[in-house]
Parts: structure tokens; C-alpha cells; sequence
């Protein structure tokens, strides 16, 4: 039991793996593989929150706002709304790469693909474990993208962008973002509930827990 512990013990900081890149466009058939896979869980995960009607993730929540007043799917939205963000980034100079494009198109597609296949749940205790299993889900596709080093996100990459820019502190500058994000989302008719909380306050333990898997699966 104590062996289990250890295995799933968060890690405190991004593990360096056989497949991390050395630079943004550093591809490999095996590095863009793991992206690919951990953005496609990324994006299952992200649509088991929406699904569970609970509360979606804070970005979704805006997706989902803007994929009710354009009548698209929650998954174009997502798309649109992530080109946007990128576009802030230039007078910003950040450099996007590889990771960045590839998250934009997979992450929507993958959103679209979990609302399609996974079915609605009217028992309470499963919509619950969807927020769960969705929030697992989406922090180990984040540790495995993350590790990848092709590049950050385009919310991550702003945020950070700002933060370099304007010397607040990143904690400071997420919180404003999402904030703003979930506010503009509500407005718009997007689900913000007891999911969306509990998002927010295990998605970093998830993303940790994750990290401290992958440095022990890591061979050394």
C-alpha cells in the first residue's frame, strides 16, 4: 500500500523525460505521438466535465457561453476562442510552437468527440465521477503535453506572456484571466457550478500527481 502512495505522490516541479523537446519545434515520431495523445485526453477529459452538467472548466465555460449564442458546437467554439487568444499573444512577442498549433486543433476536436460519445448521465453519483474522472484526465494530459516541451498553450502561453510583460505575479495574472473568463462565460449562458469548483481547486494537485507518474515511469 505504501508502494502505491509513493507511485501516485505529487512531484513539485515538470520532470525532464526521454521525449522532452530541446526546443519548441523539436519533432520526433515519438515526441508528437505523446503530444497527440495527451491533448486528445486532455480534450476527453474537458468534455466529461461539460457533459456531467455540473460545472465545465473556467474556459469552457466561455466556450460553451459563446456555443449557445453562435449555435456551433462547444469544440469550434473552443477552437475560435483559442486562435483569439493566440492572436493576443504578438504584441506580446511570444513565440508559439509545435504543442501550441497542435493544442489548438486537437483539444477542440477532442471536446467535440467526448460530447459525442459519452453518454448523458441522470444519476447524480455519475455526473460526479465524470467531474472526477474529467479533472484525472485532464492533468494527466497536461503533465504528458507539458513534458513534450513543444511549447505552451495558448491560455498558459498568454498568461505567462503577461506576466513576463507586466511583472505581476502569475498566480495574480491566472486568477484575473479566469476570473474575467468565467464572468464573461456565466454572462453568456455557459454552465458554472460545483464542477467548475471543484476544477479549480484539484486541477493543480491533479497536474502534480500526474508529474510525479510520469518522473517514475521515466526510465532513468
Amino acid at each position: 500500500m505504501k508502494d502505491v502512495f509513493r507511485f501516485f505522490a505529487p512531484h513539485k516541479t515538470v520532470p525532464h523525460t526521454p521525449w522532452t523537446g530541446t526546443h519548441r519545434w523539436d519533432l520526433a515520431p515519438k515526441r508528437v505521438s505523446i503530444l497527440f495523445l495527451a491533448l486528445l485526453v486532455f480534450g476527453l477529459g474537458d468534455s466529461l466535465l461539460i457533459k456531467s452538467e455540473l460545472g465545465n472548466a473556467p474556459w469552457s465555460v466561455l466556450a460553451q457561453g459563446i456555443s449557445k449564442q453562435l449555435d456551433i458546437s462547444i469544440g469550434f467554439s473552443t477552437l475560435v476562442v483559442s486562435a483569439i487568444v493566440l492572436a493576443l499573444w504578438l504584441p506580446l512577442k511570444e513565440r508559439p510552437g509545435f504543442g501550441t498549433f497542435s493544442n489548438i486543433l486537437i483539444v477542440a476536436s477532442a471536446i467535440d468527440l467526448g460530447l459525442h460519445i459519452f453518454p448523458e448521465q441522470e444519476l447524480l453519483p455519475l455526473r460526479y465521477l465524470y467531474v472526477f474522472v474529467g479533472i484525472a484526465l485532464v492533468g494527466f494530459g497536461s503533465a504528458f503535453y507539458i513534458t513534450c516541451g513543444l511549447g505552451p498553450g495558448p491560455r498558459d502561453g498568454w498568461m505567462t506572456a503577461l506576466h513576463n510583460r507586466t511583472g505581476v505575479r502569475v498566480g495574480r495574472v491566472r486568477l484575473g484571466i479566469e476570473v474575467l473568463v468565467l464572468t464573461l462565460g456565466w454572462l453568456l449562458g455557459g454552465t458554472l457550478g460545483i464542477g467548475t469548483a471543484l476544477f479549480a481547486l484539484l486541477i493543480g494537485q491533479s497536474i502534480a500527481i500526474s508529474f510525479g507518474v510520469v518522473s517514475r515511469i521515466t526510465p532513468r
